[in-house]
């Protein structure tokens, strides 16, 4: 009876999945005007070979799953464009689609900063003062879109705390898009006042996109991964210089000075759409992510599956203040953002009043260091991780060898250009200063999800507001300067420059770290880390399954022993979750049927029976088997003799 009883629970576990669902059929009609369901939408589970599916993922073979993984994972129901175009790139994770995105809306963010300064130049090119505005004027225009974005740093890393950052991130960006189609207009009205309101505006939106992107690493970024997914997004900042530079002198030349404007803001409405198709908060409310590397983002994050967001009351600012890593992270900031806008607001005039280059020229010209930097940024991420993986360097060396070794070339190079009488020799030292810049992103850049990944969208909104600064005070720091002397103030400047960085790569390296802060540490009730009984890996007796609780869910019969390779490896037996209220999601498989627990069987009497085969009757008053009354026994040579 033992022997049937398991072969019956394992034909129901082979055969149960077989069931037709004519729900699901239909809606794979419908879909691809095919047979096979999710398998043919999916194309199976990706098995081995780099990211997306199978053992490589597995980054820690001694670890078991979380409590999760014990559980039905549930698919989302779909969006109605989600049942014709499924919510991914093809050839891509889920997780590298976000950052990809995320890439692009920065290089949408800042190539409209590159904008103002085309147009600039074009009405200087024809002749005129652009739209007759004084010094003061041109520098409030050109600083106060900084105004609003220093406003909304540490209120948006609360914001991304408290509400889904990647929809902060995405109504951010286009909603700065949306008021950019109104500058040129409101740059005829009122001698530039409406236009400094409007930029104020675009600023106090685009104020939270840093933290809201820290946010959306929190729940998406692997530990070992952090550096070149934070990397791959930041790199759209200098990317969108190194296309918005060109792309809106061109425009501005040939077109006019309102093309930029209108070209980006259109972008940015195009982009959105995208965005909110592709992208959500967190891999479970993905429907399209694969089960493999959702599985391997919830392992590698940790086993809190509902952390607590941290409030404005529960913050330790007195700590955070106290820290001097903190300090090191924010004068970093400051130091690269007052290189960076530098180059942003002032390069092409640089390249117009110093060599004599066209508005076109200058723009395709100056975009060149920015694009060797923006090669260099994601390449660095990689290399920091791979430094750290391998156990070559701790973190702590590794963000101080990349920020102090990138700051400490780009302070050299820009020495250089200070000094350089040629066009030829002051770009290759701007471009080598710019590209050694790039390894310093990750180094200050993604440091605050290494000494604090609980508060990295608060403590980027701290140093990233710190750092705007840079931004409000160069155009009133420089503006000045180079309208005394268009020609020779060069050599101030970029030495200038130049110590500033100095100085932030001696204070970092002498202040950074890279390990978590003793006042980051989680509650005491989200510090209780997980970890199965013993019987749930180890103990293969079907008779002690009562004693595990509610940790057998997922049931395997006739399976090796448990472990993480074989679990995320069978693609054929990973549960997809219920499917009883999501019937519109093609994703989801159909749950097998459940396996019927047979009545226990009545107890015998005080009385036990033994069969007797050679008299065909039962014999009483004596067990079948020592320690189990009530059982019959078998007398295999009486049945022979018979």
């Amino acid at each position: 009876m033992k022997g049937l009883t398991a072969f019956k629970e394992k034909a129901t576990g082979v055969f149960g999945g077989l069931k037709p669902n004519m729900e699901k059929f239909e809606i794979s009609q419908s879909y691809h005007t095919g047979h096979g369901g999710y398998e043919e939408m999916e194309g199976g589970e990706r098995e081995g070979h780099g990211p997306g599916g199978g053992h490589a993922y597995d980054d820690d073979d001694d670890r078991p799953d979380s409590p999760a993984s014990f559980e039905e994972i549930e698919r989302p129901p779909l969006r109605k464009i989600d049942k014709y175009c499924k919510a991914e790139c093809p050839c891509m994770p889920a997780r590298y689609t976000i950052a990809t995105m995320a890439c692009v809306g920065f290089m949408i963010a800042f190539g409209m900063r590159c904008n103002m300064s085309a147009a600039k130049l074009k009405g200087e090119h024809n002749g005129t003062v652009f739209m007759n505005w004084t010094v003061a004027v041109e520098s409030h225009v050109d600083s106060s879109f900084f105004w609003g974005y220093l406003i909304t740093q540490i209120p948006g890393g609360f914001i991304a705390s408290k509400f889904p950052a990647n929809k902060i991130f995405g109504l951010s960006i286009v909603s700065s898009a949306t008021l950019h189609l109104f500058v040129p207009f409101a740059m005829t009205l009122m001698h530039g006042h409406v236009v400094i309101c409007v930029r104020v505006l675009q600023g106090l939106f685009e104020g939270v996109t840093y933290p809201a992107c820290h946010g959306i690493w929190r729940f998406w970024a692997p530990p070992m991964e952090r550096s070149r997914l934070a990397t791959l997004a930041f790199s759209g900042s200098y990317a969108g210089v190194v296309v918005g530079l060109p792309l809106s002198g061109l425009l501005a030349d040939t077109v006019g000075y309102q093309a930029p404007f209108y070209a980006y803001g259109v972008f940015g409405i195009i982009w959105y759409m995208f965005w909110i198709w592709l992208c959500f908060e967190n891999p479970r409310k993905h429907p399209a992510i694969s089960i493999p590397e959702l599985k391997y983002i919830e392992k590698s994050l940790g086993e809190s599956l509902h952390p607590t967001m941290p409030s404005l009351k529960t913050t330790p600012w007195r700590q955070m203040l106290r820290s001097m890593p903190v300090y090191a992270i924010i004068v970093a900031n400051f130091c690269r953002s007052w290189n960076f806008y530098l180059l942003v607001l002032f390069q092409s005039s640089f390249l117009k009043h110093k060599f004599g280059f066209k508005v076109e020229e200058a723009g395709f010209v100056g975009s060149l260091p920015h694009l060797i930097m923006t090669t260099i940024v994601p390449f660095g991420g990689m290399l920091a991780d791979h430094l750290r993986k391998n156990g070559i360097l701790s973190t702590t060396n590794v963000r101080k060898l990349f920020n102090c070794g990138g700051f400490g070339m780009e302070g050299l190079f820009f020495l250089f250009v200070a000094h350089s009488s040629t066009a030829t020799g002051a770009m290759f030292a701007l471009t080598c200063g710019v590209a050694f810049s790039g390894f310093a992103i990750s180094g200050y850049n993604v440091n605050h999800l290494d000494i604090a990944p609980r508060y990295a969208s608060i403590l980027m909104g701290l140093s990233n507001g710190i750092g705007t600064l840079a931004g409000i005070i160069v155009p009133y720091a420089l503006d000045g300067l180079i309208q005394a002397n268009p020609t020779g103030c060069w050599t101030t400047v970029f030495t200038l420059a130049a110590c500033v960085h100095l100085v932030g790569c001696t204070f970092y390296g002498i202040f950074a770290s890279g390990e978590l802060q003793p006042w980051a540490e989680p509650p005491p009730e989200e510090q209780q880390v997980w970890a199965p009984p013993a019987g749930a890996i180890t103990n293969t007796d079907p008779s002690q399954a009562g004693m595990l609780g509610n940790y057998m869910k997922e049931t395997a019969f006739g399976a090796p022993e448990y472990n993480e390779q074989s679990q995320m490896q069978q693609s054929s037996a990973i549960s997809y979750g219920a499917t009883g209220h999501v019937a519109n999601n093609p994703f989801a498989m159909a749950a097998s049927a459940p396996i019927a627990e047979e009545p226990a069987p009545p107890p015998y009497d005080d009385v036990a029976y033994n069969y007797d085969y050679t008299q065909g009757q039962p014999q009483p008053g004596q067990a079948g088997q020592p320690g189990q009354p009530g059982q019959p026994t078998y007398d295999p040579q009486s049945y022979q003799q018979q």
